[in-house]
């Protein structure tokens, strides 16, 4: 029979927690159940779980999360809490004889004073444990979680508003939120190799989280970069492929690729597989069916404009002489080829890229990617849209910034069909027709023009 636990989030990315619980259980393979209905904006949350060691999974991995208790009661008081404390004391009066504890007494939202903490552990005493108190290292934590409202803009004083909590919460703490240690670890400015379009550490975490990364699988970035997605799923255990049309970002300065230097400082170089240089329409993948999953944060032109091979306008007659004159002379070894590029918008990027990860990824495998919107002009249909045949949407996490804001979408495989290599016409489209335009489109236009309705798209080019 499932049992109860409380769960403590961590306060950002409320838009992100049911995603990462549900990923994080379906990694780990054991049911969860959810609150019906659930509200992600809730700091605390009370879910269903068959056994104490799959709530100690999901605090050691998910990183929205601060601590998983074993839930006794809740209410609206003091009153309606102890009343379920009572009724539940089958779970708790194994350790009312020896077992050495402590209470804890905190709230969301707000300071309680230590003397209303003391109030409230001894409104417990009918609990009647005979143990040591021990403030240190107990065998046992008793936690108190009071949940107030926001009151940020209101005129409240911490007097008037302590006590006046929206609900309570009571429970024997299970396992410390430990994944949160790594955001200090992965962070941006601890790295010895970043750019300005480096992913921050809580985000790409979440992204690894979602992409299911564990050790043996086989990641790959079609937007590398830098290099953000490949730590924390390398740190995870996968091993990573990653590839950009401008081997610069991944390579860096100085003889070691900086993406190999920041994956050494991780301990995690030996499963970065390679780095590779190509336009992802013009891409080498000859064989599909080769990744568990791809995670990427594709360029959409506010810091840097994704870039795919080709020209921007048809040359000239003149250029076409020139480029035929060119070509009969040898160039000088020192003196490369360069292809031209132009811009990849992003409404045709991301189409492109669903269709691209149907034929890399295995089946059940996942596409995890960020999506930037204009949040008035956004409607369900700018994602599913996108979608192809054997292509599920699984999640779509809204990360806010005002007028706009970027979604972490994540697209299950759910077909083991064969399908035809991609951009097999260099055309670098998907094939199915476009019949919605969706809000994302012409995004870097709308940025610099401040989404103002009616206006007059910039120059495409990439933002330096």
């Amino acid at each position: 029979m499932p049992t109860k636990y409380l769960v403590v989030f961590a306060q950002s990315h409320s838009d992100f927690r049911i995603p990462e619980l549900k990923s994080i259980a379906e990694l780990y393979g054991f049911p969860l159940l959810l609150p019906d209905p659930c509200d992600p904006n809730r700091p605390f949350m009370v879910i269903e779980l068959d056994q104490e060691e799959h709530a100690r999974s999901l605090a050691k991995r998910c990183i929205l999360i601060k601590s998983i208790h074993e839930f006794y009661g809740q209410g609206d008081n003091y009153d309606q809490l102890h009343a379920a404390v009572r009724k539940n004391q089958a779970l708790w009066e194994q350790y009312k004889q020896d077992t050495s504890f402590r209470f804890s007494v905190a709230a969301y939202n707000h300071s309680i004073t230590k003397s209303r903490q003391r109030e409230v552990m001894e409104s417990f005493g009918y609990m009647e444990f005979l143990g040591r108190i021990d403030l240190k290292s107990p065998t046992i934590v008793l936690g108190c979680y009071e949940e107030y409202g926001d009151t940020r803009g209101k005129e409240f004083s911490n007097k008037v508003v302590d006590g006046q909590f929206r609900q309570v919460y009571f429970g024997r703490l299970i396992e410390e939120g430990s994944a949160r240690a790594l955001i200090a670890r992965f962070d941006v400015k601890k790295r010895v190799y970043f750019g300005n379009t480096s992913m921050e550490a809580e985000i790409s975490l979440l992204m690894a989280n979602q992409c299911l990364s564990r050790p043996g699988s086989l990641v790959y970035d079609p937007f590398m970069g830098t290099g953000s997605m490949a730590y924390p799923t390398s740190h995870f255990g996968s091993f990573v492929v990653g590839s950009d049309i401008d081997g610069r970002q991944m390579r860096g300065k100085g003889k070691q690729a900086g993406v190999l230097r920041a994956a050494a400082q991780y301990g995690t170089a030996h499963r970065i597989v390679d780095l590779l240089t190509f336009d992802v329409t013009r891409n080498p993948w000859r064989c599909g069916g080769l990744f568990d999953a791809i995670v990427t944060d594709p360029p959409y032109g506010v810091r840097a404009g994704a870039k795919r091979l080709g020209r921007r306008r048809s040359p000239t007659a003149k250029q076409l002489e020139a480029y035929s004159e060119h070509q009969a002379a040898p160039r000088p070894a020192d003196q490369p080829y360069i292809p031209p590029t132009k811009p990849y918008e992003l409404s045709e990027l991301a189409r492109d890229l669903v269709v691209l990860a149907r034929y890399l990824l295995k089946p059940e495998g996942r596409l995890v990617f960020f999506l930037p919107t204009v949040n008035d002009e956004y409607e369900d249909v700018d994602i599913h849209s996108m979608l192809c045949e054997g292509m599920k949407l699984i999640a779509n996490s809204l990360q806010d910034f005002g007028s706009w804001g970027r979604r972490l979408v994540t697209i299950k495989k759910v077909t083991s069909n064969t399908y035809a290599v991609p951009f097999s016409d260099n055309s670098g489209r998907s094939q199915s027709a476009v019949q919605h335009e969706p809000a994302h489109k012409d995004f870097r236009e709308k940025y610099f023009q401040g989404f103002r309705k009616g206006s007059t798209s910039l120059d495409d080019g990439v933002v330096q």
